[in-house]
């Protein structure tokens, strides 16, 4: 009674028509939850979630710096997948950055000066991060390894990583954290332009335009998008088809390891497994929601934040728990992820054909 079908392509219109009911049916669902479930205005709970990105300046700041994090992180992931290639280990490769960051701001100072310092850590990080991503993608490209699950233990071997040098380098004893490093003499830490947030959305809107340039204005860009759409006809007008997936994975490690430098030397100035919090992960939604499109990422990226921080908001200010926050992000977010199957596919209902017995 129920057939689905692939859907051609839907114009730009009404994809965007499509993913606004989904938003609309998320608040209204998230509205009646809260009705039932607690009695309380949803108003309220919504304008919780507002301020909890926009309520003072401060948090302003830190919701964009915070969107640009996991846009850079998307950024990054999107080359890859725009190939078909699954690099799920952004977390790890964001830790190998971070950790080569952290490892040159204690070892080097101060016995070179600090840009020398800030220098290496770029470097480093990048290297790293990209490394991370290379060993992969060589055995993708070689012996044609599962790059999800090599990818993916990968996270697990830059968080035992770092959790060793938590305890190695344990600031205070017996704390498993390094702390902040080099808070009195700040070497290593990068020079604030404006305020403490900027650094990183400057970087991240440059970033943006170069993807967006190398994805569709290039021939770099241009074979990875064949390689996506089939490696056989990829082979076929002459592309080196192991060559794209290193070449790739390693732009992917290190933009993700630059994400890393960007954390440690920026923003927090310490190193821990859950310095990425999870968006590495999240990033994939985001680079999928968008359609591997830079600009549109931008736009998932602030609404994913805009939720995770209007869930904390929730917890502190209307009296209710973590969880219930956490839970109306999800209603939010699975209303959206479901608008793109109606984008993607189309259902056609058709009645029963009833059987008619003749009997003679």
């Amino acid at each position: 009674m129920i057939q689905i079908s692939k859907r051609g392509e839907l114009g730009r219109g009404r994809a965007l028509a499509v993913r606004a009911a989904g938003l609309v049916l998320g608040v209204l669902l998230c509205a009646l939850v809260t009705l039932l479930a607690t009695g309380k205005n949803p108003l309220e709970l919504f304008a919780a979630m507002v301020r909890g990105s926009f309520g003072t300046p401060r948090k302003t700041w830190l919701f964009l710096q915070n969107t640009a994090i996991l846009l850079m992180i998307s950024l990054a992931v999107t080359p890859a997948f725009k190939m078909r290639c699954w690099n799920l280990g952004a977390e790890g490769q964001v830790l190998a950055g971070a950790m080569a960051t952290t490892a040159c701001m204690k070892l080097l100072a101060p016995s070179i000066p600090n840009a020398l310092v800030i220098l290496c850590m770029l470097i480093t990080s990048v290297v790293c991060g990209a490394v991370w991503a290379g060993v992969p993608a060589i055995f993708k490209a070689r012996f044609n390894t599962n790059e999800t699950l090599f990818t993916l233990m990968m996270n697990y071997v830059a968080m035992q990583i770092v959790s060793f040098f938590c305890v190695k380098w344990e600031n205070p004893k017996g704390s498993c954290q390094i702390g902040i490093v080099n808070q009195s003499s700040r070497i290593g830490w990068l020079p604030e332009i404006g305020n403490r947030y900027l650094l990183p959305i400057l970087v991240v809107i440059l970033l943006t335009v170069f993807m967006f340039f190398y994805l569709n204005s290039t021939k770099h860009g241009f074979e990875l998008t064949v390689v996506g759409e089939s490696e056989r006809t990829a082979r076929y007008v002459g592309i080196k088809v192991g060559r794209v997936v290193i070449r790739t994975m390693l732009l992917s490690g290190a933009i993700c390891g630059l994400t890393g430098f960007l954390l440690v030397g920026g923003i927090h100035h310490t190193v821990s497994t859950t310095l990425a919090g999870g968006q590495g992960f999240t990033a994939v939604m985001v680079s999928w929601l968008a359609k591997f499109n830079p600009a549109v990422m931008g736009i998932f990226s602030g609404l994913l934040v805009f939720l995770s921080a209007g869930a904390t908001e929730v917890a502190t200010s209307v009296g209710l728990n973590q969880s219930f926050g956490d839970m109306l992000t999800g209603i939010l977010i699975f209303c959206i992820i479901g608008s793109e199957f109606f984008i993607n596919y189309r259902l056609s209902f058709h009645k029963k054909n009833k059987e008619v017995e003749h009997h003679v």
